[in-house]
C-alpha cells in the first residue's frame, strides 16, 4: 500500500473512531474519550492534545475549542492541570481510580495542554487566538511554573514523592531526571514563547520560556548513554533505554549535539528488530520489563513490556527519512494487523488490551500527513 493509499486508509479509520469516543457532557460539551468502549470514560488532557494535533481537522474548530474550556474549568489552585475531566465535570490529577493515585499528580498534563492549545491556535488563526491566548496566557503559565525541575532544568522526579510520569508509562516510577518528561517539557515551552511573541508581542514572557527551553537542551546530554549511545528515561530509577523517548524526540526535531543525534539515530535503526512487534513500538528492547512500576503489571503486559501504536508514527518518520522501504513494510504491517486484529490500545503475542483505542490511528496519520505535506503529497 502506498503512502497516499494509507493515508486515506487512516483517515477514514480515524474518523470512525472520534465517531465512537464521543460522550456529551450535561452542558454540551462533546468530550472525546481515549476509547470506544467507554473503557476510558472521560476526557483525558494527553490523548484530547494527540488528537488534536493529528488530527485536528477531523474533529473540527468548535468542538476542540469547548474541550479547551472544559479542561480550563479543572485546573486545581496550585496550578496542576487534570489528568482527565470526567462528564460531570470532575477532575482527576493523577493517574489511577479515583481515591487510588498513582503517584502525584502527572508531569505531562500541563505539556500536553499547551499543546492542544497550540494545535487549536493554529486551526483558529492570529486574529481569534490573540484574545483568547490573553485571557488563557495566566493559568497556562501557573501550569507549567508547578512542574518539578531539577537545577538544571531538567525535569525532576522525586524518589520519595513520586509524581505519575508521562501518561503512556503512568505506572512506572521513573525518577531522578526525566528524559521523555524533559522532552515534553521544552516542547511545551518552545509553543508558549512562540504564543507570547506572536499573539502579545510579550517579549519579556516569550524570552523567560526560551531560557527554560535552552536549560533542557543544554543538560539533556546528562541522560546520555555514551557507551550504549542512547538516552536513558531517568538516571535513578528505571534508568533503561527510552525508545519512545527517542523516537518522540526524533519525530519533533528536539535539538542536541550532533554526535548525540546521530549516535541516538543509528541507535533506533539498529535496534528496531528489537522494540517492534507487528509495526507496533515497546517502551523498552526486547519487551523488557521496567525496573519499578508504582503499581503491579505482568510483564509483558500493557505498560510493562507490550507494543503500542501510539509511538508508530514517530518510528514512520525516522525509517522514512533513513529507510523508505523498511517504513513502508512497517506501515503495511501495522495496517494488515488493524485490519485483521482490530486497533487495540496495546499487543503482544497472544495479548491484546482494548480495541477502538483512537491514538493507535490517529498518531499514524498525523506522521503519514507531515510526511506527506513535506513531499508535496497534500496541498493543506
Amino acid at each position: 500500500m502506498d503512502k497516499r493509499k494509507a493515508y486515506e486508509t487512516l483517515t477514514k479509520l480515524s474518523a470512525e473512531l472520534l465517531r465512537g469516543c464521543e460522550k456529551t457532557a450535561p452542558d454540551g460539551t462533546v468530550l472525546f474519550t481515549p476509547d470506544g468502549v467507554g473503557n476510558y470514560d472521560a476526557l483525558w488532557v494527553r490523548d484530547f492534545a494527540y488528537m488534536t494535533e493529528y488530527v485536528g481537522d477531523l474533529m473540527g474548530e468548535k468542538a476542540i475549542g469547548d474541550c479547551i474550556r472544559f479542561i480550563l474549568r479543572g485546573q486545581r489552585a496550585d496550578g496542576w492541570f487534570p489528568d482527565r475531566v470526567e462528564a460531570s465535570g470532575e477532575t482527576v490529577y493523577a493517574a489511577g481510580a479515583k481515591g487510588s493515585p498513582v503517584g502525584l499528580a502527572n508531569l505531562d498534563n500541563t505539556p500536553f495542554f499547551v499543546f492542544a492549545v497550540s494545535a487549536y491556535f493554529e486551526m483558529i488563526g492570529k486574529k481569534r487566538a490573540q484574545p483568547l491566548f490573553r485571557v488563557w496566557c495566566a493559568a497556562l503559565d501557573r501550569g507549567m511554573a508547578c512542574i518539578p525541575l531539577s537545577e538544571e532544568g531538567l525535569v525532576y522526579n522525586d524518589a520519595a514523592a513520586p509524581h505519575s510520569p508521562y501518561g503512556f508509562t503512568d505506572t512506572v516510577c521513573k525518577t531522578g531526571r526525566l528524559f521523555m518528561e524533559s522532552v515534553l517539557f521544552w516542547r511545551a515551552a518552545k509553543q508558549m514563547a512562540r504564543l507570547y511573541d506572536t499573539l502579545l508581542q510579550k517579549e519579556e514572557a516569550a524570552a523567560a520560556y526560551e531560557r527554560k527551553a535552552r536549560c533542557v537542551e543544554e543538560n539533556i546530554h546528562k541522560l546520555w548513554d555514551a557507551q550504549a549511545e542512547a538516552f536513558f528515561a531517568a538516571d535513578r530509577d528505571c534508568r533503561q533505554h527510552d525508545v519512545w523517548g527517542m523516537l518522540y524526540a526524533w519525530a519533533i526535531g528536539f535539538p542536541m549535539e550532533e554526535s548525540l543525534r546521530s549516535g541516538m539515530t543509528a541507535w533506533l535503526l539498529c535496534n528496531r528488530e528489537r522494540y517492534m512487534y507487528r509495526g507496533q513500538i515497546c517502551q523498552l528492547l526486547d519487551g523488557a520489563a521496567w525496573e519499578k512500576l508504582l503499581i503491579d503489571i505482568p510483564a509483558g503486559e500493557y505498560q510493562n513490556g507490550a507494543y503500542w501504536a501510539t509511538a508508530s508514527g514517530w518510528a514512520l518518520e525516522l525509517f522514512d527519512r533513513c529507510d523508505p522501504p523498511y517504513a513502508a513494510h512497517m506501515l503495511n504491517e501495522l495496517l494488515t494487523d488493524f485490519e485483521e486484529n482490530g486497533i487495540c490500545e496495546c499487543i503482544n503475542e497472544n495479548y491484546r488490551k482494548l480495541p477502538q483505542f483512537v491514538v493507535s490511528a490517529v498518531n499514524v496519520r498525523g506522521a503519514l500527513r507531515r510526511i506527506l505535506l513535506a513531499e508535496g503529497g497534500l496541498t493543506c
